[in-house]
Order: structure tokens, then C-alpha cells, then sequence
């Protein structure tokens, strides 16, 4: 859906100015104590999000004011979810009078300052992703003994309409009641509004009256501004209702097919056509079936291609490519959606079955030939838009492997330029190669996050590419009158969608501004003209200025900036420098952090301490959790997103990922081979799995290396009254008094009683017990005759968040999140590996940044993911210390 996402999520931690003085535990457990009382003196008493729209484009303005009304000092640190496509434009903080604001620096420039404020040991506020839309700015700053200090976040965006509307997410959490607190959006559409709505998800009969809407011409206004009583969780309570998303959906008159807009010498151009006849599409659906699609995602899989089955119009033409190591195809050509085809369809999609490798190569090029073969034998209309959809949650392992290999075998297969659009599905996939691949051929990527809502997500990506209503849709503009035109030619426009194109008017005697659009329908070409006289537009816009008369302007550098960007991505290496710089000179001059600069931001602290330096960098969707982090010599590299699920791999490296935070902890266990740790443990489910070290082949003068690795790893689930034995040479499944040995060479499957499990020919088996839990092993094997290193295992945890509140284990302690505050990282003699402070548990740790490989969806050659390494065995990570994990048998589980 489209959407303005303007999330606001306020945290405030507080610490006593007292070094190593920790005072209280957060806000997340005070919220358990429900008593009325002040948060530790902190008393945040203003919270106002002012959202100002103008023709899709708007303006935001997050202000909090906070109080320390303590005898000593406090450091509150302030955090904002804001949407991941909004370019942030200020942030200042007001203390003790004195305004610290944000300057917008080129990135090189700002990560200069910044290495230098890091090596005396000082903290950082950025930017960085926290969910599917938004992405987080936290900053930190100590209060003077009964001060004031105020925060204030400025960001812009363009709404996009999508399914027929524009959406305003204003995500609302700010944990305790806050004395004033209001939301109000001001829009203003000169099209005039057709309708404007309002809602929360934690809305009750006493938060109605809090709500306000009204909308009239091209006017309208929507506010938020409960009481403290109304924001109450309870008579007494100081924890707050306010905990959810509040939604603002409106969209306006559409008389005519578009809309000019010239404000300040610039244009905007709306189009959006309705009421026209759907133009059939030819769709072939790529199915990711292999091994890692186990489970979860291959059920959510059939339940969004059974609903888009369902909504298929019957006009269109389709067909089914399923592929792991092979490649399946569902019917020798498109077919019809016929009901009894669609019926058949349906059938075939719930027997999808998943195991085997990734073969991404041939699953895309055979799409393209059976789109080739349906056109030139005129199996498909003529006027009709050609797709393919991708859908695959790794990377690809079998056949041709090379990325840039691939991209190349598609781009010049697909001569006949048929879309192609990716879904990634979770973060184990290259999403950088996805997006590049796609873009050469006129389509986009969109990752699927791994929900409970992973199949409405596919089904709302199809509904917006679902009704074609246009095709290869060409705008002109007056020649010789304008310049810097954003994209003006487009491949397809959908229903509910809208085109936006923007530029510079460059003949300053233009009395009237037209445009010429020519675009083929379902049935025949079609022509629209709009005209506007510019004198009177002009007069118009100087009326509005209550809400910023120059958006035409800043929205043109908004798009070119997005576009310029989009076209780096798959851009010749000449071409990319260039598009780079033209970016970066409209980034500085809007002063808009953008993936090509930062924001630096000067922070007082104490009087007896030096200012810190702050640097705020966009978050960019990336190729993947470790591809997307640049040199441990910039802030992002200290945090930056790690692939949400824990494993244990190699010497053996422990790596846990904290989504929270989009980081990930890391830790090794040193013991003797022979020892048999406990990784997972869940009673309550009767889950456990165990894991057996060793260490390498001897050597010739018989000294044995000191690094050791996991040989044997036994599973247990009792309810299943099943055990099964992983060793480098066989899989044992034993099931009551039933045994059955596999080797690692033959493809095998085994479903029974609750179990599904998959050895892959490529060294991997994947196993679950219904929806309660996922693993995958991976065996690492090396040629018989090496004089040192021995074959070992590597496990991996997927949909660990599905064991109960009790799971325990080295691993499994961590299902459920762990809470930790990095602070003082600074360098040491290695630039690549800096120190840091972590706060976790009441204890203070030293930590050093690194990197750990993750295997899951490369075995080969695994993909490098960094975390903050916790040195002597976990001691202060891990409740107790590590001989506490050490079991007397491989299939040990307590009672």
C-alpha cells in the first residue's frame, strides 16, 4: 500500500551520572511496575509530530521536550522510527538555551570527523533499519541537573499511491503518559480531497473523542491530542494506551487524468487515469523451492500463490516454474485462467514440495523462453503485458553461480524486455543481485520478511502490479522550456497507482505549460493532453504558502535524487561515477541525508568532557546483512543489520543475532574435543539438541591443533519419542524402536509423524517438527588426504522465536532476545577491530568488533557477517559460565 510512513517511537534511558552507577532497568520492565510515579527524574512532558502535506509531498517535524528533575545529571538518549524512504533534513538539540544543530556532509568528509571523535572513545547516534518500512535515529544526551533539553527531527518524503490512496503511518509508542501530546497532519491538495480518514490499532471508547478529521475542498486536517486520563493504561497507572500505529488515508478528486502543479520556476506532474479497461497479462511465477524454503516459508508460499490464483482475472495467462537443484515446469506453455485451469492450478500449488540446492540461472532463463515461445506462436494477446516473478530466500548454489554471470545471461535473453520482479524472502538472500537484476530488466525487488503476515505480503506485492491498465506510456513536455525532466517513460501503469514527473522550467516568457501523453490500452493507443496557465498557478501557489511553496522544487530533487540512485545500481562502471556525483551535489544542496552522505552533529556532554561528534547515515537496502556494511572505519560497520538467526559454525564460533538492534553478538567455547555442550534446550516442548566437539587431524610430530569444532550433534524431541544422530558420515533417525541410517551422498526426504527432513546432495540437511521448530546442518568436508583439517558440522536455528519462554542452552537462551547497550568503542592496534563498552545483564564487558562467517546460504564460501565478539568463553553473556552447558550424553535432556 502506498504509503507516508511517519513512525515516531520514543525511548528515553536513563543513567546516573555516577560512573558505573547503573540506576534503573529501562523502561520495558518499569512498564511491569505500574505504579504513578516519575520515569528516574526524567520526565518527558512534550511530544508533538507536526506533518504538513502538499501534493503528495510532505513535510515532518518530530519535537520532544524532556526535564531531568533530578539533584545530579541524567543522559536520556532519544530514538525515532522514521520511513526507510524519507530523507532526513535537520535534527538540532535545544540545552541550557544553546542550539546544537546537524550539518549535511559528503561521506567521506563526515566519516573523517568521525574516526577522529572515535578514537577518544566517544559514543554515536545514526541512522539505521529497525523494521520492514522504517529505520531508526538515536541520539544521546546528558542533562544538567534540573534543565530542560528539546529534540526536534525534521524529514521529508513523497507519498506514493497505491490500491487507490495515500497512507500516513505514524507509529506511536511513548511508554508513559506525556503531558502534551498531539499529532496533527495538514494537507493540501489542490485536486481536492475525495476522502480522509483516521484510525489507531490501540484505539478505545475513551481515546475516540481524541480524534479529530475533517476535510473540505482542497483542504484537510486530522489531529491526535488525548489527555493524560486518555492515555492511562489504568486509573493510576503512568504507563500509557499509546502503543501502536495510527493511520491517516486519504485521496483526492481525480476529474481528469492528471494534474500540473508549477510553483518557483518548477513542475509536477500527476497522472493517474481510472476507469480504463484492464490489459491481459502474461505471468510466469519462478518458485524458489529448495531446502531452505522448509517449513514456514514454503507453507506461507502456497497460501499467497493459492490467493493470487484466486484474484486472477480470466483474461490472463500463466504458469508455474519450480526450481531447487532442477527445474520443474507446471504445463509445456502458458495457459488460459480458465476456472478449470485455475482449479488445476490450485491443485498443483499445495503439492509444492521443497528440498535440493538454488538454481536461480536456469528457473529464470527457461521463464524467458516460454514468454519467447508464447509470443511467436501467438498463445498469448497481442496487446497484453508480459511478468515474471521471482520468488527465492537465498542465493543461488547450483548451476551458474556468479551473480554478475547471471545478470548477464538474463539481461541478454530477455531481448523481448519482459519485466521481471524480485521477491526476496528473508535476509538470507543476495538482495543486491536481486535488485540489479531487476532493474536491468524494467522491474523492481522487494524483500518478504520472515512474519506470521509473510503470505499477505506476497499477496499485496501482486495486488499492486495485479490490473495493468496501460502500457509503454510516453510524456512530452514543451520543448526547449524545460530541463532536468525527472523519468518521463514508463513500461506500465496499474491501477490505484500514480506516475509523478517533475523539472525545471527554463523559458521564463511560458505563458501556458502542456503535456502530451501518448500510451497503448487494452483496446487501442490513447492520447491525454493537460494545460495550465502558469500566472494563475503562480497566484495559487503564493496563497498556500502556510504550508511550503517550495515543494515543487524539493520534490524534483527528492525523485531525481531517488532515480539517479536506482540507475547507479545497475549502471556501466563509467557511467556510475558520474551518476554518483550528480546525486551527492543534489544531496548537499537540499541537505538531505541520503546513502551518500551523512549528518554530523556536535553533542555536548559534561562540562569536564569534550563534545562528541555524532554522524547519522541512511540505511540502504542492501545485497545482504554482511555485504551492505562498509569498512569497520565507519559508524555503520560498528551496527549494522545481521541475519536474523543464531548458529554455531566452525572453531566453534557462536553468532546470535539481536533484530533489535539489526547486530549481532559472537562468542567461542574452548573445551577438549569429547565434550558434549548443550546448544538448545526446551522442557516444555521436550526440544534438545546437543553437540559433541573435536578437534583437528593430528600433525606429523603428533600435536594436536588447539582448534576444535562440532563432529556429532544429537536431537531430541521427546513428544515425538524420536532421536536423531548427525555425525560427518550418516544421519541416524531413531524413532521408538524403529532406526534408519542416510548418508550424506544421496539426495533423501523423510516426513513422518511430525518430522520432515531433507538431506540435500550439497552437504546440507534440514529438518523440522511441524511449526514448533526449524534447524539446518551443514557438513564441512574436506578431501581425505588433507594432512590437517577434518570434516565437521555447523548448525543453524531458523524460526527459534517459536520455543517457549523456558528454551535455555548456549544457543537457545537467545531465542528470545537479549538486551545490551554498546558504548566507547574506540580503536585499537588493529583499524578493523575496535573496542567497546557493552552493558548486558548489570555488567560491563569489553568487546571487540569482528566478523564470523555465516554458511547457511553459501557453503561454499560463506558470507562475512559482523558482530561484537565476547571474549573468555561468554562469561557475563551466558547465565553462569560455560561448564554449565557441558552434558554426560549426546542426547541428553533434562527432566
Amino acid at each position: 500500500m502506498g504509503h507516508l510512513l511517519l513512525a515516531c517511537t520514543l525511548f528515553f534511558h536513563v543513567f546516573s551520572s555516577v560512573k558505573g552507577d547503573f540506576l534503573i532497568e529501562g523502561l520495558r520492565n518499569i512498564q511491569k511496575r505500574n505504579i504513578a510515579e516519575p520515569v528516574n527524574d526524567i520526565e518527558v512532558y512534550s511530544i508533538n509530530i507536526d506533518c504538513k502535506v502538499t501534493s503528495r509531498f510532505a513535510h515532518n517535524v518530530i519535537t520532544s521536550r524532556a526535564v531531568n528533575r533530578a539533584n545530579v545529571s541524567k543522559e536520556a538518549i532519544f530514538t525515532v522510527d522514521l520511513p526507510k524512504t524519507a530523507f532526513i533534513t535537520n535534527f538540532s538539540m535545544i540545552i541550557d538555551g544553546i542550539t546544537y544543530s546537524g550539518v549535511i556532509k559528503e561521506k567521506e568528509t563526515a566519516k573523517k570527523q568521525y574516526q577522529t571523535a572515535v578514537s577518544k572513545g566517544q559514543t554515536a547516534g545514526l541512522v539505521r533499519a529497525s523494521g520492514r518500512k522504517t529505520e531508526k535515529f538515536t541520539v544521546s544526551v546528558n542533562i544538567a541537573a534540573q534543565s530542560k533539553v528539546t529534540f526536534e527531527l525534521v524529514y521529508e518524503e513523497m507519498l506514493k499511491r497505491n490500491h487507490g490512496k495515500y497512507e500516513m503511518l505514524i507509529k506511536i509508542q511513548p511508554k508513559t503518559v506525556v503531558r502534551n501530546f498531539q499529532i496533527e497532519v495538514q494537507i493540501h491538495e489542490p485536486q481536492g480531497i475525495s476522502f480522509l480518514d483516521a484510525n489507531a490499532t490501540f484505539i478505545t471508547n475513551d481515546l475516540l473523542p481524541a480524534v479529530h478529521k475533517t476535510f473540505s475542498a482542497e483542504k484537510g486536517y486530522v489531529s491526535f491530542k488525548p489527555t493524560l486520563d486518555q492515555q492511562r493504561s489504568c486509573a493510576t497507572c503512568t504507563t500509557s494506551l499509546l502503543d501502536g500505529d495510527f493511520t491517516v488515508t486519504y485521496d483526492v478528486n481525480r476529474e481528469s487524468s492528471g494534474n500540473i502543479q508549477v510553483v518557483n520556476g518548477y513542475f509536477v506532474h500527476f497522472f493517474a487515469p481510472h476507469k480504463l479497461a484492464g490489459v491481459p497479462k502474461n505471468v510466469i511465477y519462478v518458485i524458489d523451492r529448495s531446502g531452505s524454503m522448509w517449513g514456514i516459508k514454503m507453507k506461507q508460499t502456497r497460501e499467497a500463490l493459492l490467493e493470487i490464483l484466486e484474484d486472477t482475472s480470466e483474461h490472463d495467462h500463466f504458469n508455474f516454474i519450480l526450481f531447487d537443484d532442477e527445474i520443474d515446469v507446471w504445463k509445456p506453455s502458458l495457459v488460459k485462467a480458465t476456472p478449470e485451469n485455475l482449479i488445476e492450478a490450485k491443485d498443483f500449488v499445495r503439492e509444492i514440495q521443497e528440498s535440493g540446492a538454488t538454481n536461480i540461472n536456469d528457473a529464470v532463463l527457461r521463464a524467458v523462453e516460454l514468454l519467447d515461445k508464447a509470443h511467436e506462436l501467438n498463445q498469448v494477446p497481442e496487446r497484453s503485458v508480459s511478468l515474471i516473478v521471482l520468488l527465492t530466500d537465498g542465493e543461488a548454489n547450483e548451476g551458474e553461480t556468479v551473480p554478475e554471470r547471471i545478470q548477464e545471461n538474463v539481461r541478454k535473453a530477455n531481448k523481448n524486455g519482459y519485466t521481471l520482479y524480485c521477491l526476496g524472502f528473508g535476509y538470507g538472500v543476495d538482495y543486491g543481485f536481486l535488485e540489479k537484476m531487476a532493474l536491468e530488466n524494467s522491474g523492481i525487488t522487494r524483500r518478504i520478511y520472515e512474519d506470521s503476515d509473510a503470505a499477505l505480503q506476497m499477496q499485496g506485492f501482486y495486488t499492486g502490479i495485479a490490473n495493468p491498465t496501460l502500457v509503454d506510456i510516453k510524456m512530452q513536455y514543451p520543448e526547449n522550456a524545460i530541463a532536468n525532466v525527472t523519468q518521463n517513460s514508463f513500461k506500465h501503469y496499474f491501477d490505484g497507482s500514480e506516475i509523478v514527473v517533475a523539472g525545471r522550467i527554463i523559458d521564463n516568457d511560458l505563458n501556458f505549460f502542456s503535456v502530451d501523453i501518448q500510451a497503448e490500452g487494452a483496446d487501442n493507443s490513447l492520447k491525454y493532453s493537460e494545460n495550465v496557465q502558469l500566472q494563475e498557478k503562480d497566484g495559487v501557489s503564493k496563497q498556500q504558502e502556510y504550508i511550503f511553496g517550495d515543494f515543487t522544487e524539493r520534490l524534483w530533487a527528492y525523485l531525481t535524487i531517488q532515480q539517479l540512485l536506482e540507475k547507479r545500481v545497475s549502471a556501466d562502471p563509467s557511467e556510475k561515477e558520474k551518476l554518483k556525483q550528480q546525486a551527492l551535489d543534489l544531496s548537499l544542496k537540499f541537505k538531505f541525508v541520503t546513502p551518500l552522505t551523512s549528518m554530523v552533529v556536535t553533542k555536548p556532554e559534561e562540562k569536564e568532557k569534550e563534545e562528541e561528534t555524532l554522524v547519522a547515515d541512511k540505511f540502504v537496502e542492501g545485497p545482504n546483512s554482511a555485504k551492505q556494511c562498509p569498512s569497520p572505519a565507519s559508524l555503520a560497520a560498528y551496527q549494522c543489520p545481521s541475519t536474523p538467526y543464531n548458529w554455531v559454525d566452525s572453531d566453534p564460533h557462536f553468532v546470535i543475532s539481536v533484530p533489535s538492534k539489526n547486530d549481532a553478538l559472537c562468542f567461542n567455547i574452548q573445551e577438549e574435543p569429547g565434550v558434549i555442550l548443550n546448544l538448545v534446550e526446551d522442557q516444555e516442548i521436550g526440544i534438545a539438541v546437543n553437540g559433541e566437539i573435536i578437534g583437528k587431524k593430528q600433525t606429523g610430530n603428533n600435536v594436536i591443533s588447539k582448534e576444535t569444532y562440532f563432529g556429532k550433534l544429537g536431537i531430541v524431541n521427546r513428544k515425538l519419542k524420536l532421536r536423531i544422530e548427525v555425525t560427518t558420515e550418516t544421519i541416524t533417525i531413531m524413532m521408538g524402536k524403529n532406526k534408519r541410517e542416510y548418508t550424506w551422498e544421496k539426495k533423501t526426504s523423510v516426513k513422518k509423524e511430525g518430522l520432515n527432513l531433507v538431506v540435500s546432495k550439497k552437504n546440507n540437511v534440514t529438518l523440522s517438527f511441524g511449526e514448533g521448530a526449524q534447524f539446518v546442518i551443514l557438513l564441512h568436508h574436506f578431501p581425505k588426504d588433507d594432512p590437517l583439517h577434518t570434516d565437521f558440522l555447523g548448525f543453524y536455528t531458523l524460526d527459534d522465536h517459536k520455543f517457549s519462554a523456558s528454551v535455555h542452552g548456549l544457543l537457545g537462551q537467545f531465542f528470545h532476545g537479549i538486551d545490551y547497550e554498546i558504548s566507547n568503542i574506540h580503536e585499537t592496534k588493529n583499524p578493523d577491530k575496535p573496542d567497546a563498552t557493552m552493558k548486558v545483564k548489570n555488567k560491563l564487558l569489553t568487546v571487540t568488533r569482528g566478523l564470523q562467517k555465516d554458511y547457511e546460504s553459501d557453503y561454499r564460501n560463506g558470507k562475512k557477517v559482523p558482530c561484537w565478539f565476547v571474549h573468555s568463553n561468554a562469561q557475563g553473556l551466558i547465565d553462569g559460565t560455560h561448564e554449565d552447558y557441558i552434558v554426560r550424553d549426546i542426547f541428553y535432556i533434562g527432566n
